[in-house]
């Protein structure tokens, strides 16, 4: 399952467990529109792929993530003026068995 991700890395082993890391260590994996398009293209990627057994999601660095990225300021939860909003929603597919492995800290994303 090799894709080019900038915000996030995927490693399936032998075994079938993939592990899903967040890759922002620099600002604790704050999370950004581009990483929300990365994890569903991951997602989809791994429930389309019957070698996927079971999903393990982690942060690099000291914080797993750290919600909802506010450099945008103002902009961050306005949809509406925002140049990079999203355009469509995630699919509500059934996934493999997932496991989350939190390092520290573990925030929300959302309004």
């Amino acid at each position: 399952m090799a894709s080019h991700y900038e915000t996030i890395r995927t490693e399936l082993d032998e075994h079938g467990v993939l592990t899903l890391t967040l890759t922002r260590p620099e600002i604790m994996n704050a999370f950004n529109l581009r990483m929300m398009h990365e994890l569903v293209d991951a997602f989809d990627k791994s429930d389309r792929d019957d070698g996927v057994r079971a999903v393990v999601m982690t942060g690099e660095g000291r914080a797993f993530c750290a919600g909802a990225d506010l450099s945008s300021g103002e902009d961050t939860f306005d949809y509406e003026r925002r140049q990079d909003a999203p355009t469509a929603r995630p699919s509500a597919k059934p996934m493999a068995r997932w496991i989350t492995a939190p390092s520290r800290f573990a925030m929300a994303a959302g309004a």
